[in-house]
């Protein structure tokens, strides 16, 4: 099998260059082993919550001088903030074609909701999610926080409680109550199904609509939003927007437990632009090594094709991080298991020092978090010590700054992803 690139990992970073590349022509393949870690998160798309020093950051591009400065290694660094920007915005015209109902702009971040009834700096988020520009106050003063009777994963009590502390919520009344929704009976006695993927397949096929519009709106009370798990609406929005048309009120939901109904609707949205588009996913695929010739990579094999090999022009690690086995750690070492390429030193992460992996605090960011792969500028991997003229990484696989701590992990994600799929592109 031989394709125009090859690219390793079906996540955010992994489809957002696939769909960059199949729209320039090129012949795509995506070697997909399972869920993405976008399955599991909040929907929202970090560009850069925070700096290394705990600086919260309201603007890139006022903060990206303090950035290069205190993170020289970080993919943002390495690009430049023109270039950073540019491809933001590259994706902010992807996501409205795609209709990912996304809010927000490179200009300045804004804060949304949390499940835990937090505020946390952010780029883009669902426009079904309650979100809060900077210095001004929650758009309602009424609100009620919904919950599902037997459902554990979303707790209203503890949200409502913890909103109270926001200064962006001293003006608001919140009140709390559970949904009964009787056709979840099934999964209430089955508590192991009773997950926010399962709730929303039972309730687009079996159920009473105006029974549930009926009762968030008894439940609501004198409310005029209403948050509530996101449980409704599987594939996309629509379920979420008829509901809420329907009752009348401002409705919002919020990411529950995984897995997060959010970002599972945005990875079917980027895979099934990504097959329209002609590309091919293998998925339930996994790679497991690779053939080199000089400095090139000739072919990979994977678990299904361990005796025909995939050859390509250009190959993409978008594997991810420890989560997804992007990266694998051992007692003494951490290693990328596909081809086997050098992992970045930086002041925040020592591989040859097994002492400097982690930190004393277990609540404070652990170094291990900035493990990934060492790449140049034009995004090639290195192995041992020569960079790779056609093996290029994305997303969280690439070493040197830590994307939990410094709120830009899908930020780097999509920036990268464009960024490579340019570079493949022949436009830079």
């Amino acid at each position: 099998m031989n394709f125009d690139v090859v690219i390793i990992g079906g996540g955010i970073a992994g489809l957002t260059c696939g769909i960059a590349l199949q729209e320039k022509g090129k012949r795509c393949a995506i070697i997909n082993n399972g869920q993405a870690a976008m399955e599991f998160a909040s929907g929202s798309f970090d560009l850069l919550g925070k700096l290394p020093s705990g600086q919260i950051v309201q603007e890139f591009c006022k903060a990206f001088p303090q950035l290069q400065a205190q993170a020289p290694e970080h993919p943002y660094s390495l690009l430049g903030a023109e270039q950073v920007l540019a491809k933001a915005q590259q994706f902010e015209q992807l996501a409205i074609s795609l209709n990912l109902g996304l809010v927000g702009s490179v200009l300045a971040n804004h804060k949304r909701v949390t499940p835990l009834g937090g505020l946390r700096e952010t780029w883009l988020s669902p426009n079904s999610v309650p979100t809060i520009k900077y210095n001004e106050a929650f758009a309602f003063d009424n609100i009620a926080i919904l919950g599902i009777e037997g459902y554990h994963d979303f707790q209203p009590h503890m949200l409502a409680e913890n909103l109270k502390q926001n200064p962006e919520f001293k003006h608001c009344q919140i009140h709390t109550d559970f949904l009964k929704i009787p056709e979840l009976d099934y999964l209430r006695e089955h508590s192991r199904e009773f997950r926010s993927v399962n709730i929303a397949q039972l309730l687009e096929h079996k159920l009473s609509f105006r029974s549930l519009v009926k009762e968030i709106k008894q439940a609501a009370g004198s409310a005029k939003a209403v948050f509530l798990p996101a449980c409704f609406g599987l594939d996309d929005q629509e379920f979420f927007e008829i509901l809420k048309n329907a009752t009348g009120l401002a409705l919002f939901e919020l990411p529950t437990l995984p897995p997060s109904l959010l970002g599972i609707r945005q990875r079917k949205q980027l895979r099934n632009r990504f097959e329209q588009l002609g590309g091919i996913m293998m998925n339930g695929d996994r790679a497991i090594k690779a053939e080199f010739e000089d400095s090139r990579v000739t072919e990979i094999y994977t678990q299904t094709h361990e005796e025909m090999a995939i050859s390509a022009k250009n190959f993409v690690l978008a594997s991810g991080s420890f989560f997804s086995n992007g990266l694998i750690a051992e007692f003494d070492r951490i290693y990328e298991p596909v081809f086997g390429v050098d992992i970045l030193n930086c002041k925040m992460f020592d591989k040859n020092d097994r002492l400097s992996w982690t930190a004393q605090r277990f609540a404070t960011p652990q170094p291990y978090q900035s493990a990934g792969v060492s790449i140049n500028k034009q995004y090639q991997v290195s192995k041992e010590g020569t960079f790779l003229t056609n093996l290029y990484a994305i997303g969280s696989v690439i070493g040197g700054y830590n994307g939990i701590e410094l709120g830009c992990g899908s930020g780097v994600a999509v920036v990268t992803a464009l960024t490579v799929a340019e570079l493949i592109g022949g436009e830079l």
